[in-house]
Formats: structure tokens, C-alpha cells, sequence
């Protein structure tokens, strides 16, 4: 018998229906060969530092720096009470062990997410659990049937999975060291007052970095205006063109002066077309999606999308069987690949009203082993959903267009060159005309895309034209835009370097390099938990930095922390432990040397106030008098209800009131205000069973045979 380990509930429900295992019981799946269970993500975290040592519950500079001599895990602790044991994580945990020690099983196989966490999450539950048995590991692009039943035919053992599982253990316990030593000695420091700590981490301050510099320049920018000089020409049949006076190849002049010198010398004069380039040109379509790259063309694309949620999204449809595995820095697929794709490809384009135009083909830009780095790109599998949430339809939409551009027709447009020089001895520039044809549409037609067409008229070389208009138009110059995720996201995967052009060869070099802030899978987390400390606020899609980020980059002394090039080189580091380029051990002496130190030079700084936390009263909203006993009803995290309700008042509507939610309406503030002053409200816009809308009076009645309330319904006259 073997025990399969899935990551998530819903990968072990699609391990067992690609083995055709029905059999469900307490936290797992039986079948004849198999018993399939699963972890809740990270069932065992790290100690706390106080489970180490008791001195380290109360905060005091003299503790730090504090390194273990070893790292020990405990079950993960429950997200409402951090000194209490998660209930459901032992629970499963117990499960797991338990099947794991039967006698009858005598293999383990990790079927956790092929990456480093997945490694971890896998190898921390099996090795905690002091079992001597062969452990093997299942590593899978996608969860659809065949490519489970293909998968468990080539399992590997997992000692060969040992550099991955190194990169993984030094990422989590290097960012243990930084964040809980810098985390605890800063706050101590620069902190004046009790309350959410100062956080410090390897990847959280060089992205804030990233956003406090570009606000820096939009700040320090000093417009500069500068003028430019347009004519209209026309032809001997009255076509008329514009062109932009360029001289010594530049458009943009600052001196007024001397283009008004140069618009007056155009009065009655004819110019001749010196030079006309036709240039047919092809347009490949954008790359297939990274993690990066699909978060920054949804956030980017949709309003009210961070690239959290995509992530999340992408999560959701991957679990569901419906793409490949979404956390990849890659663009291109495996050689390997090339038939399932033909296979997908075949399922997707039916129907399509360009379907004649797709034809598969092994092309160099699609598949390239040598462009792939543990991952391939984002794809569909071959199974079509039947129904997907509104979210799920933006992302997989996304993914499926994408796949179907690269294997459609190349787009190709003529572009035209005129070069117009003045008849007269004096001025030395010329005028630039460029115009754009679209003629071949092809990929464009996937996302209706719209080719905006330049057109000029049909000139020849050495032809003569009249100048009909000219004006000098006058400009300003304008400031760095702030990032959005998309820019940001662009910056941490590269390290800032090469990140202009997402089609470029350097730019795929670089992101394979590894040397980045961040995984694809954490950056959205990053970006998040920035949001979340306050130290970046939104404004529309834009990403600033607050007050507090600002003081926090400007007296923090730890500057390496804030570099790209230094935390670009640890992520490096990371990738090559994977590769066997580097070792853990160094890796981590590294970490707790620059750890140490840090501590060191925090300890001997100035004392500067960066964070002053003031606690304020939180004043509560009375909506009414609650009409049982009196008491004021207030708006808590769930429902409105009684303050009584220690007491054993039992008044409450609840936010997700099954009643309202039937006819797709919840209880608002103002209707709960009206329904206590006047006993009923009026409600607008419900919705029946058969979808149609209505408005209705309701009434709130207490059941005479018990302490709780039932809604009445009467329609208004």
C-alpha cells in the first residue's frame, strides 16, 4: 500500500479520481493500491523563539541577535490565537502520521507542488514524522487524469529532490533569522508606543525601495518645456501629409527662437520628397504567460485586481484541473510538451470563428528547453470547463487567448517613411512623415485587437509638394509615472535590470538567471503584506509610499537591505543551491553573519523615532434599540446584534442572513436603522427564484415559541 501526500484537499479529490478511488474517510482516500491524504498547505511552521528559550516571550534588546543551534518544527498555530495549537492542522496532522505508521503501507510519495514550499511543506510532514520508509515524489505540470496516471508510472525518489529541498530550508530559515532578529530590534529602537511591530524583511524593504525611488524622482522632477515644428504638404491632386522638422536627428528643440526663424523661412516655399522606404514588417505575438507577466496584464487590464487575487485565481483554476501550474518565471514550454499542446490546441480552437486559421506548429518561440527553468509557461489542459466564476472567466480567458495567438497567422504591416526637405539653401533639417498599414491581421484577431492605420498618399522620390500649413507646437516634459503592480512586479523580476522590453532575449536571460527579488510565488505576497503594514498605499492602480515607508528608507541603517543587487544576490544564491552550485551551509553562515552584524550596528545608532503608535478608542455606531431587551444594537465582524450579548441577549441579523441571501440581498447599516425606528423597512430590487426583481416590506419577528427571529414578508399596495 502507498500513501500519497497532496498539498491541498482538492488535488488529493483529483489524485483519486484519475486512480477511480471512491472510497472517502476522515482526512482521506482508500483504494486497493493507495491511500491518498493531504496537508492544508504548511501543517508544521517553526518555533517561535520563545519556544526555545523562555527569556525571548518579552522583547529586550540584550536577547538579540538570537540564532538557534537547530531549527525545530511545531504544529502550525491557529491564525486567531498565536499561542494555541491550529485545531484543524493537528487534526490532519494525526491523520497523516497515523496512516503513514500502518503497517500495511510501505511507500510515501510527496504530491505537493513541484517547487521549493511544495518541497518543504511534503518533506516537513514525512521527516517530523519518524517513520523508515521509502519516500517518493510525484512531480506534476497539471492535475488532469492523464498526466496523474502518467505521473505515479515515473515517480523519483525523493533523496533526489535534496538540492531543492536545501534552497527551500535555507529561504525559510534565513528569512526567520532576518525577520525576527531586525523585525524585533528595530521596533525596540524606533518604535514609541505598543502595537503592530516595525517589520523588516529580506524581500520587503528593497521593494519598498523600488517604490520610495520612483516617487523620489516624480518629486525632484523640474519640467522642461521644448517646442516642435509641423507643416502640412500637399500633392499635385491635393493629398495632403504632415511631417515633423527634425534636425541632426533630433524633433525636440528648446530654443523657440531659432524655429521661428527657420517656420518663416518655409513662407512660399515648395519642398521636394527626398527619400520614401517601404518596409513590410511582422509582429509576433506577446510570449505565453509567467506568473509576472499574467499579474501585470490583469491588474493592469481590469480595475479593482491586485496581483494577489490573480495569483489566487490562477490557484483556483489550476487546482480545478483547468491550466498548468501558474507559479513559473518561464514563456516558453518543454520540447516535451509539444504533442499535449497540439492535443489542447485541438480542444480549444473548435468553433472559433478564425478556426481555419490556427495551425499548430513546433515553433522555436513556444517550445525551448533551454528558456525553461523548473517550470513551463502558463497553458490550458484539455479539459473545458463547464462553468467558472466571473474571476476564474478574466484569468482563464487570459491563458487560453494567449496559447491560441501563438499558433495563428504573424501580423504584418507596411510602414512608410517620407523624407521632405525644404527648397531653400538656409534651412538644413527635413521633415519626417510615418505612416501604418495593417495587411496581414492574424493573432490580432484573438483579443480584437485594433490596429490604428497612418495612412499617407501615394508619393514618389524627387516629387515636388507645396507646404499648405505649419505651426510650432509647444511641450513640457513629463515626470517618471508612479509604478502599478504590473511595473513593479516587472522590476522585482529582473532586479531592475532589462526590464523595459518583456519580449526581449535579455530579458528572458535575466529572469532565468534567478537574480530577482522574490519567487513568482511570493512577489504578490510581498506587495500585499507592503499594503498591509502600511508602508504603500493605493491611489487608483498607482503604488506610493506612505509617511511611514519614507522615514523607514530614510533612517533605517541596515542599506543592503534596501539594494537590489544585494537581495538580488541572495535570491541567486537560492536558485543555485538548487542547481548544486552552492551549499546550504554556506548559504546560511552567510545569513546569520550579515544577521549578527546588523543587529550590532541598529544597537549603536542614534535613537530616532521612525513609528509612533497612538491607540485610539474606537467609537461604535448605536443603530437602534434592540427589541428584546433594550440594550444598543451595534455592527460586529459577522451580523448586527445586541451589546447584551454576554448577558444571553440573543438579537442578531447576520451578514449572511440565508433569507436575504436567497432573494441575492444582505443587511445593510441604514436597513437595519430603519427596521428598529419603525419595525418594518422597505427593500428594493430582490431577486425571485426565477431571477426577476421586486421590492417587498419586511418585518423581523421574534418566534413565540422561542428567543429568535424569523423575517415576514408583505407587498407594498
Amino acid at each position: 500500500m502507498k500513501v500519497i501526500i497532496a498539498e491541498k484537499p482538492s488535488v488529493a479529490k483529483n489524485i483519486a479520481d484519475a486512480l477511480q478511488i471512491k472510497n472517502k474517510r476522515d482526512g482521506y482516500f482508500e483504494g486497493k493500491d493507495y491511500i491518498i491524504t493531504w496537508a492544508f498547505g504548511h501543517l508544521l511552521q517553526l518555533y517561535d523563539a520563545k519556544d526555545y528559550d523562555a527569556k525571548m516571550t518579552k522583547w529586550s534588546m540584550g536577547n538579540f541577535p538570537f540564532i538557534p543551534s537547530s531549527f525545530c518544527y511545531k504544529v502550525k498555530t491557529s491564525p486567531r490565537d498565536k499561542d494555541k495549537t491550529d485545531p484543524g492542522a493537528a487534526k490532519q496532522l494525526k491523520i497523516i502520521y497515523g496512516l503513514l505508521k500502518r503497517a500495511d503501507v510501505d511507500m510515501v510519495i510527496s504530491a505537493c507542488d513541484f517547487d521549493r514550499e511544495g518541497q518543504i511543506i511534503g518533506d516537513t510532514i514525512i521527516y517530523n514524522s519518524g517513520i523508515n520508509k521509502s519516500v517518493y515524489r510525484l512531480l506534476l505540470n497539471e492535475w488532469t487524469p492523464d498526466e496523474v496516471r502518467k505521473g505515479l508510472q515515473n515517480i523519483k525518489p525523493n533523496k533526489q529532490m535534496k538540492p531543492l529541498q536545501d534552497a527551500g530550508i535555507s529561504r525559510q530559515w534565513a528569512d526567520w533569522v532576518i525577520g525576527i532578529n531586525l523585525t524585533s530590534v528595530a521596533t525596540l529602537k524606533y518604535q514609541k508606543g505598543s502595537g503592530q511591530a516595525l517589520n523588516i524583511g529580506r524581500v520587503l524593504l528593497p521593494t519598498l525601495k523600488i517604490i520610495y525611488d520612483r516617487d523620489k524622482e516624480i518629486e525632484n522632477f523640474v519640467p522642461e518645456t521644448y517646442f516642435k515644428l509641423t507643416a502640412t504638404f500637399k500633392t499635385k491632386d491635393n493629398r495632403e501629409y504632415e511631417g515633423i522638422y527634425f534636425e541632426n536627428k533630433e524633433e525636440k528643440f528648446k530654443n523657440k527662437a531659432n524655429l521661428e526663424v527657420i517656420e518663416q523661412a518655409l513662407q512660399d516655399k515648395t519642398a521636394t520628397i527626398i527619400d520614401k522606404q517601404v518596409e513590410q514588417k511582422r509582429e509576433y505575438p506577446p510570449y505565453l504567460f509567467n506568473l509576472s507577466n499574467l499579474q501585470g496584464y490583469i491588474t493592469s487590464k481590469y480595475k479593482g485586481w491586485t496581483s494577489d487575487k490573480a495569483l489566487k485565481v490562477a490557484q483556483s483554476l489550476y487546482e480545478k484541473k483547468f491550466i498548468t501550474y501558474p507559479r513559473t518565471s518561464s514563456v516558453v514550454l518543454e520540447e516535451s510538451l509539444v504533442g499535449r499542446a497540439a492535443k489542447v490546441l485541438d480542444v480549444l480552437k473548435k468553433g472559433l470563428p478564425y478556426e481555419n486559421e490556427v495551425k499548430f506548429n513546433k515553433l522555436k518561440r513556444v517550445f525551448d528547453n533551454t528558456k525553461v527553468e523548473s517550470h513551463s509557461a502558463i497553458i490550458p489542459t484539455y479539459l473545458i470547463p463547464k462553468s467558472l466564476t466571473k474571476d476564474e472567466e478574466i484569468i482563464y480567458s487570459a491563458i487560453v487567448n494567449r496559447f491560441i495567438m501563438q499558433f495563428m497567422p504573424v501580423a504584418e504591416y507596411e510602414e512608410t517613411k517620407i523624407t521632405t526637405k525644404i527648397n531653400h539653401h538656409e534651412i538644413d533639417g527635413v521633415f519626417i512623415s510615418k505612416g501604418k498599414v495593417q495587411l496581414v491581421e492574424g493573432w490580432k484577431k484573438v483579443e480584437q485587437i485594433e490596429s490604428k492605420d497612418t495612412v499617407l498618399p501615394l508619393v514618389h522620390k524627387n516629387q515636388t509638394v507645396i507646404i499648405a500649413d505649419h505651426t510650432i507646437s509647444s511641450h513640457i516634459t513629463k515626470p517618471p509615472k508612479h509604478h502599478t503592480e504590473k511595473t513593479l512586479l516587472r522590476v522585482m523580476e529582473t532586479c531592475g535590470k532589462r526590464h523595459d522590453d518583456e519580449e526581449s532575449e535579455d530579458m528572458m536571460d535575466a529572469i532565468l538567471s534567478g537574480f530577482s527579488i522574490g519567487t513568482p510565488a511570493t512577489r504578490a505576497e510581498t506587495i500585499k503584506k507592503l499594503k498591509d503594514v502600511g508602508y504603500i498605499s493605493t491611489e487608483n492602480k498607482n503604488l506610493l509610499c506612505t509617511e511611514l515607508g519614507r522615514r523607514l528608507v530614510e533612517t533605517f541603517p541596515i542599506h543592503e537591505l534596501f539594494d537590489l543587487e544585494f537581495t538580488g544576490r541572495l535570491e541567486k544564491t537560492l536558485a543555485d543551491i538548487e542547481k548544486q552550485k552552492f551549499t546550504k551551509d554556506a548559504f546560511l553562515q552567510l545569513i546569520y553573519d550579515f544577521t549578527v552584524n546588523s543587529v550590532a550596528k541598529i544597537k549603536e545608532e542614534q535613537e530616532v523615532v521612525i513609528n509612533e503608535v497612538t491607540t485610539k478608542k474606537k467609537q461604535t455606531e448605536v443603530l437602534g434599540k434592540c427589541p428584546l431587551c433594550g440594550h444598543a444594537i451595534i455592527e460586529g465582524q459577522k451580523g448586527f446584534g445586541c451589546s447584551n450579548w454576554k448577558n444571553g441577549c440573543k438579537f442578531v441579523i447576520w451578514k449572511n442572513d440565508k433569507f436575504l441571501s436567497a432573494m441575492k440581498k444582505k443587511p445593510t447599516k441604514t436597513m437595519i436603522k430603519s427596521l428598529l425606528k419603525n419595525g418594518v423597512v422597505t427593500v428594493k430590487g430582490l431577486t425571485s427564484k426565477k431571477g426577476n426583481k421586486f421590492d417587498a416590506n419586511l418585518r423581523y419577528k421574534k418566534n413565540p415559541d422561542n428567543d429568535y427571529f424569523s423575517w415576514e414578508m408583505e407587498f407594498a399596495k
